[in-house]
């Protein structure tokens, strides 16, 4: 970001970098008037928009847990809450049309949003986005919590495109991408997968299973107060995600596609197809 100011609103000097993504940045800053030590998100003045969607979004859910107050003005976002646990809704939308109590049409030709690794199939497709995409999502990220790395990210120095992410991303079954890690984690994988366009998940049903889990052996160290550490991996089980056999909600069958995913065990992971959402699906 060029032309960084080392104040905002007059009043908060920029420290250090929090972190990053692809549309802005967050920084550490500082009230001077009162010693107030806060977070701010800036993005450059010739990018996509997203910080004034983000400041509605967190006007909206204002007072819930984690939930942060926050402040805005063109192109930043001061976030004034603090503990504040969720704080990124840039691209984040609606799902439901409050006026005609539908939920969004299906659609094509949509753009990648998000980060490429742990967006789902769907995302790179081009397909809009629904409840089934953000439990992909957050299954690639607890894998990749878990083993500290996906088996599509293969080097840390290259940027990778989406197109060979999404390349690799298909042709990885869901046993090996799960190889070691307890089935509940697998199951919000397979359980995203079985989820129609419009059809809202079970989320007591995960959160009962995660609950219910053994504690995930720890295959790395992800050291995020120091992050030009090296991640050190440990030996992991074959067999830990035996302990738990699969456990798909029976009101949520799986749907037939073109993409065939071969398990290296069959009684665990039993041969079955995924497709990215259907027209026919929608309300």
């Amino acid at each position: 970001m060029n032309k960084v100011p080392t104040r905002i609103d007059g009043r908060f000097k920029l420290e250090d970098i929090l972190g990053s993504g692809s549309y802005a940045v967050m920084y550490r800053a500082v009230n001077f008037l009162n010693d107030d030590v806060v977070a701010i998100k800036l993005e450059p003045p010739d990018s996509i928009p997203s910080v004034e969607c983000e400041y509605r979004i967190l006007k909206q859910l204002e007072g819930g847990v984690g939930i942060p107050r926050a402040l805005w003005r063109p192109a930043t976002l001061t976030v004034l809450t603090k503990p504040a646990f969720l704080v990124d809704f840039g691209i984040a939308k609606r799902y439901w049309n409050i006026t005609t109590e539908t939920h969004v049409p299906f659609c094509q030709g949509q753009h990648l949003t998000g980060t490429p690794a742990f967006a789902s199939i769907n995302n790179h497709l081009g397909l809009e986005l629904c409840h089934c995409d953000d439990l992909e999502s957050l299954a690639y990220m607890l894998i990749y919590f878990l083993h500290g790395s996906l088996p599509w990210l293969t080097s840390d120095d290259e940027e990778l495109s989406s197109s060979f992410i999404l390349e690799h991303k298909v042709d990885t079954t869901i046993a090996d991408l799960c190889a070691g890690i307890p089935a509940e984690f697998t199951n919000i994988l397979v359980y995203s997968h079985a989820l129609s366009f419009s059809e809202d998940p079970d989320y007591n049903h995960l959160l009962c299973g995660l609950c219910a889990a053994e504690p995930a052996p720890a295959t790395c160290s992800l050291d995020f107060s120091q992050p030009n550490a090296p991640i050190i991996s440990s030996p992991i089980s074959n067999n830990v995600a035996e302990i738990t056999p699969l456990c798909i909600s029976k009101a949520t069958p799986l749907h037939k596609s073109t993409h065939i995913l071969r398990p290296c065990n069959d009684s665990l992971f039993p041969a079955t197809t995924f497709t990215p959402h259907q027209k026919k699906n929608v309300v």
